[in-house]
């Protein structure tokens, strides 16, 4: 018998077993235990079902618990979105012009486990970054990881154009740039930040230094605007002195320009510039040479320029007056060495003819009268043999002589054997002409009441008149005549260094500084411009009176108006007007 056929047999018996004796009774009783297994049956499938989805629930909030507990994946040294959203304040100048501030941007990032073409994605992105490196962002793509940057800070039309290439596992993090709107203007006193808005340089820096970049680094900083900060810098006399240092460096063929002004009783810099320089908002542009602030980052030989302070060290030793003079008639041989004068005159001069004729010789006796032992202690207390205090991070220690002998008091007396740098030159050239008190620089607002209480009594106010005398009689009389401003009263002191090239000093190469300060009769500012290696200057001079003092004369013509400094005519200054 087939398989089929036993089934129906099977049935047909079942069929006549439930209804074959006529026992209703039986066959209804048969059927109400088929309805209680079936609802026994349904309630166990609902309960199943219940019990299903509470336990997936507890699985995806476990999952979801666990999540929330776990350290956040260290992918690429990527930093969390709110560090890198974290705001920088708003940099200005003290009339509150912007300096610095910050811009929205957004920044191209790549998750290489969902790239599903690296060549084609790659393709595409080169439409929209011509300039991108291509091999560099294949193997980005192709790694293992899970996150890349591809391009930071991209332009609001370079996101939109790659949005619409559509290609899947490409992303943008919003985050913040750094904008510069001045550029070059005021680039190594402001600085810059990197790609992650980290100061790195000039004010940038020191606004991390004070607890901003701690904060960042520990998740404090937010997206809140921050209070600016506001700078001493006027940024109208830095463009001035800017634009001047830049046009005396083309047009006297040198390699490098600087100048300083600054405010001889506060000790706030108004303006300072270095060139060649760079623009902030692309660091990479400047290069090694454009980065190189030369006013407090470069140690020089000053030159002639710190004759002002072994005259001021004479004086103040009460050793020698304006009255006095010295032999100048014969050269000084010491040490296998001679001192001689550069235009000599051979004669007996004056303390203000040594001044006016810039005399090693008469310069070296006066130093020697003072001694070595003093004459170093009175530069140290001037503050030019050590690091100079500001909030400027990039300031070079200056260098002496590790033993002081007699020829090393000799040559530095005139400007040569000690490097500094132009910037504390200026600040010690300010404690000559503001009666005596040594300030310490500072790139911040600050009340003259503020500074004195913190200045040094360096030098006799005595002292200081009869510097005031000398620098404005060099500046009528002497080689600081091409600095003059008619109206203003300049006065100042020239120094040109001869450069040491391959350890000796050459004869064809000069480091030029001019040292001013004006009004000369009531000294408000102080000025100080370089230039190094300049193939030419006015008329032909190669020397500092032909390209460094025309430079002071310059920024001071532009400047001196905005700085408030009103104009005298007239013997005791009291005309209006002048007639040329």
């Amino acid at each position: 018998m087939s398989f089929l056929s036993r089934i129906m047999v099977v049935k047909s018996k079942a069929h006549f077993s439930a209804g074959g004796n006529n026992h209703p009774g039986d066959a209804g009783g048969r059927f109400e235990g088929t309805r209680k297994r079936s609802g026994t049956q349904a309630r166990s499938r609902v309960a199943i079902m219940m019990g299903g989805f509470v336990l997936a629930y507890c699985i995806i909030g476990g999952r979801l618990i666990q999540y929330g507990i776990a350290q956040p994946e260290s992918v690429s040294s990527i930093g969390r979105a709110d560090n890198l959203m974290a705001s920088r304040p708003d940099i200005l100048d003290r009339n509150g012009e912007v300096l610095a501030t910050d811009i929205r941007t957004v920044s191209l990032f790549a998750e290489p486990h969902k790239i599903v073409d690296a060549d084609e994605a790659v393709e595409q992105l080169a439409t929209v970054l011509p300039n991108l490196n291509v091999a560099d962002i294949y193997n980005k793509l192709k790694s293992k990881s899970r996150f890349q940057w591809l391009r930071r800070q991209l332009t609001p039309k370079q996101q939109s154009d790659i949005l619409a290439l559509g290609i899947p596992g490409i992303g943008f993090r919003p985050e913040k740039r750094r904008f510069y709107p001045g550029g070059v203007t005021a680039a190594h006193i402001v600085g810059h930040v990197n790609v992650d808005n980290r100061g790195i340089a000039g004010m940038e820096r020191w606004i991390d230094s004070q607890g901003l970049a701690d904060l960042a680094a520990i998740g404090m900083t937010s997206d809140a605007k921050l209070e600016p900060v506001r700078l001493s810098i006027d940024l109208r006399v830095q463009n001035i002195v800017r634009e001047v240092i830049d046009h005396g460096m083309k047009e006297f063929q040198a390699i490098a320009a600087g100048a300083v002004v600054m405010d001889v009783h506060t000790g706030e810099i108004l303006a300072m510039a270095s060139v060649p320089d760079y623009d902030p908002n692309n660091p990479a542009s400047g290069g090694e040479e454009g980065w190189m602030n030369r006013m407090s980052n470069g140690t020089f030989e000053m030159g002639s320029t710190f004759k002002s302070f072994t005259t001021a060290m004479a004086l103040d030793s009460g050793k020698v007056t304006l009255k006095d003079s010295f032999d100048a008639r014969f050269p000084i041989r010491i040490g296998g060495f001679t001192i001689k004068d550069f235009h000599g005159k051979h004669r007996v001069l004056s303390v203000p003819e040594i001044f006016q004729y810039s005399s090693n010789i008469g310069t070296a006796k006066m130093a020697d009268l003072v001694g070595i032992d003093a004459h170093k202690e009175f530069l140290t207390r001037l503050g030019l043999l050590t690091k100079l205090p500001t909030e400027l991070p990039e300031v070079k220690t200056p260098s002496q002589p590790r033993v002081w002998k007699k020829i090393n008091s000799i040559t530095i007396s005139f400007g040569h054997g000690v490097s500094t740098t132009p910037l504390q030159t200026a600040v010690a050239g300010a404690a000559l002409i503001n009666g005596g008190k040594l300030i310490e620089p500072t790139f911040l607002p600050r009340t003259r009441e503020e500074a004195d209480q913190s200045a040094v009594t360096v030098i006799k106010k005595s002292t200081s008149d009869d510097m005031r005398y000398l620098f404005r009689w060099n500046g009528t009389h002497g080689s600081g005549k091409n600095a003059l401003v008619p109206g203003f009263n300049v006065g100042g002191k020239t120094g040109t260094a001869d450069k040491v090239v391959n350890g000796r000093y050459s004869s064809e190469l000069n480091f030029n500084a001019f040292l001013a300060g004006f009004p000369i009769d009531d000294p408000q500012y102080v000025v100080l411009a370089i230039i190094d290696a300049p193939k030419t200057g006015e008329k032909g001079i190669r020397t500092a009176a032909g390209n460094a003092a025309p430079l002071v004369r310059d920024i001071i013509a532009r400047s001196a108006p905005m700085l408030g400094v009103e104009p005298k005519f007239g013997p005791d200054g009291s005309a209006l007007l002048v007639s040329y």
